[in-house]
């Protein structure tokens, strides 16, 4: 009885031996397959986000530039408004353009320049050409 029981077992063992080995003969090549193709979704998805990151990226310089380029144009508009200011203010102001001028000379004399400018009466200045040695 005893050796009944132990070949019952033996036998048991076998089958259940076999049917490991047989599922695993089945199983490797079907989960090689399911692996690869988990890969290659994991793989799509990880293209398809880097692609949508690059987008993105790429939206954000567009609209950054177009802030820029929005930030210069105000401030374009701003220098001409004040230079058109300015323009406004100096017509018929010939003396205070020509103080200006004078006292820019009076600056250029103090920090040594030996350049001179002399007025015509067209107030086109004449260059000296050569310099006075110290």
């Amino acid at each position: 009885m005893i050796e009944q029981i132990s070949m019952r077992m033996i036998r048991f063992g076998l089958l259940m031996s076999t049917g490991v080995i047989a599922s695993l003969l089945v199983g490797c090549p079907l989960y090689r397959v399911y692996d690869r193709e988990m890969t290659g979704r994991a793989e799509l998805a990880q293209a398809s986000s880097n692609r949508q990151i690059r987008t993105l990226e790429a939206q954000a310089q567009l609209d950054a530039a177009k802030h820029l380029a929005n930030a210069e144009i105000e401030r374009a508009r701003g220098v001409a408004e004040a230079n058109r200011i300015i323009g406004d203010s100096l017509k018929g102001n010939e003396d205070y353009l020509r103080y200006l001028w004078i006292h820019n000379l009076e600056i250029a004399e103090s920090k040594g320049s030996t350049i001179i400018y002399v007025p015509t009466e067209a107030n086109l200045p004449i260059l000296e050409a050569t310099r006075v040695p110290k």
